[in-house]
């Protein structure tokens, strides 16, 4: 029963999405109704239904709460000058050449240093959109190493909400699960920079439409003061999410420094930044390329998907909370001989989980319990588990275009899933990277108090 609604729901979702092209918040409500409606066969009654769905969203609020702040910080940065000054700086110094890789390497840095992919894909990320742009290389390819960069950050920061939230789920702590992940994290980060470097060599300087480029970079010194100054807000807030500063005050910190910079360098009225923080940036330049970029966030900004994150979450507190999911992993494990295949198991099975209910932090959580027992009856450590629950967790919900981050970035960078998901390269070679090396016995990591015999088909833990 399990295993029929685990692939109706997604049947829908799929079905609905890419085949009618219907919109995803109505096709995820019927999803959820008809999951609502077979536990109700199960003796569940509507108000222990809403109860499903109340739990996850009371325990993922403080990622709701990042939603608003990210849409204030993107309007604040670009009221400010800051995303604009990025762009301007990034199409005169930058060459085509080794956009991609200095681009991975600057949103890393970013991402590493403020411990969230979603902000940088709305700071740092959509200047890169910006300058990729005005280059000529083609914006699908531009998001893919922009998500690349984002979500290595984002999974390596200790400040990150997934770096902190899988150890707790698998059992171990921050800095042995950070350990771990460079492991596996390392030699697929360096696989990920030479083939955008070798990418970026088909964009060379001659090819590239010098007008355009001069165009884009006069029309944002016509609108805004360019000037060092402007790059404030993001330098403070790196250096606050280096001493550890809080997430959430930091952003708001770095909104309030954006709307000071707005009002006294950029002169805008304060009523005008205040209403923008709402609205997001409405004036107009009248370049597209331009408008496409800044024409965007604030609180409203983000209220798309906001709301599809409150259906996604309580679809899969449902998902949850009735135990479909649980039902089909814990049967799966049962039949599962090899160590290693645990690692592939965990990798498709996160993967899945944030699929079916579209929410990464539940997946995460979730699977860290089901394979918590497991893992340890067959001497296999904590933060190896941890590590995979971050490769088929943090790193694939890029690939789930209903999940919160699949919506977000589509939302923020303007490029669908379907677009990007080629580009996105170290999201696609870390975890298969970490599978092809299991299935040699590499980076198994086994606990050291153990000794183990291996026979053909089981593992046998003997106590030294």
């Amino acid at each position: 029963m399990s295993a029929v609604v685990f692939g109706v729901a997604i049947a829908i979702i799929l079905v609905g999405v890419l085949l009618l092209s219907y919109d995803i918040h109505i096709v995820l409500l019927v999803a959820l109704a008809f999951v609502c409606l077979v536990s109700a066969t199960l003796g569940y009654t509507f108000d222990d239904l809403v109860e499903c769905m109340k739990k996850p969203l009371g325990q993922s609020m403080s990622a709701m709460i990042i939603f608003i702040f990210i849409g204030i910080i993107i309007a604040s940065w670009i009221f400010s000058g800051t995303v604009p000054a990025l762009i301007y700086y990034g199409l005169k110094y930058l060459t085509p050449k080794f956009f991609l890789p200095l681009g991975l390497l600057l949103c890393s840095v970013v991402s590493l240093s403020i411990g969230t992919s979603w902000g940088t894909l709305g700071t740092m990320g959509l200047a890169m959109m910006g300058i990729g742009t005005g280059m000529g290389i083609p914006a699908p390819l531009t998001a893919g190493m922009v998500i690349s960069g984002s979500f290595f950050g984002d999974k390596m920061s200790p400040m990150s909400d997934t770096t902190n939230l899988a150890p707790a789920a698998a059992g171990t702590t921050l800095y042995k699960h950070i350990s771990a992940m460079w492991k596996t994290t390392i030699p697929a980060y360096l696989i990920t920079l030479a083939l955008y470097t070798v990418i970026g060599f088909q964009y060379q300087a001659g090819d590239v439409d010098r007008a355009a480029i001069a165009q884009f970079s006069e029309t944002l010194s016509e609108h805004f003061v360019i000037h060092p100054i402007v790059i404030l807000p993001m330098v403070v807030l790196l250096l606050l999410n280096l001493f550890h500063f809080p997430a959430i005050p930091g952003m708001a910190l770095g909104s309030l420094l954006g709307v000071i910079l707005a009002c006294t360098v950029q002169g805008t009225p304060l009523r005008e930044v205040i209403l923008g923080l709402n609205y997001g940036y409405t004036e107009a330049t009248g370049v597209e390329l331009v408008d496409t970029l800044l024409l965007r966030g604030g609180i409203q900004g983000m209220m798309y998907t906001f709301s599809l994150a409150c259906i996604a979450i309580s679809f899969g507190g449902v998902m949850e909370q009735v135990g479909y999911l649980h039902k089909l992993i814990s049967v799966v494990v049962s039949r599962v001989k090899s160590d290693r295949l645990m690692v592939p198991l965990v990798i498709a099975s996160t993967t899945l989980g944030t699929a079916a209910m579209g929410e990464v932090y539940l997946s995460i959580v979730v699977n860290g319990n089901l394979y918590r027992q497991a893992f340890r009856e067959r001497g296999l450590r904590p933060e190896m588990l941890s590590r995979l629950l971050e490769e088929g967790g943090t790193l694939t919900q890029v690939f789930v275009p209903w999940s919160t981050s699949g919506v977000f970035i589509a939302a923020t960078l303007g490029v669908t899933t379907a677009e990007y998901w080629k580009y996105a390269l170290l999201n696609c070679i870390n975890p298969l990277l970490s599978i092809v090396l299991a299935l040699f016995g590499i980076f198994i990591l086994y606990d050291d108090r153990t000794t183990f015999q291996k026979g053909e088909n089981t593992t046998e833990v003997v106590k030294e």
